[in-house]
């Protein structure tokens, strides 16, 4: 059986993690046992957070109408049923810009749902 020598094969997969590596710290960039563990755990965080991102944003989206809503003498959980209950179909994030933005016109969104389920 012939002798394979993999010189080529190894150094194009030893760059491909060194250039992840680019802008790690110390070792974590330059060699290739180090770097390797680092973009490993890189990619995993990276993985992990995307998910973690929309929880996040989510609850920021939440916080934020929350604040609106007290502001206007309802809570978050009744002011969510009435617009699901009035077929007003705006999201989390469309609703949080805005009270964010433009809290007359969200006031305004909470009169006319409040109006509707009496």
């Amino acid at each position: 059986m012939p002798r394979v020598k993999r010189g080529i094969s190894v150094r194009k997969r030893h760059k491909k993690v060194l250039k992840q590596a680019k802008g790690y710290y110390g070792a974590r960039h330059r060699l290739f046992k180090t770097a390797q563990e680092a973009v490993d755990k890189a990619l995993k965080y990276s993985y992990r957070d995307r998910k973690v991102k929309k929880r996040q944003f989510r609850a920021l989206w939440i916080v934020r109408i929350n604040s609106e809503c007290r502001k206007n003498g309802i809570s978050y959980s009744v002011f969510m049923n009435m617009l699901k209950k009035n077929d007003i179909l705006l999201n989390r994030k469309v609703l949080s810009e805005l009270a964010l933005s433009d809290p007359a016109g969200f006031s305004e969104i909470v009169k006319t749902a409040a109006a509707q389920s009496r």
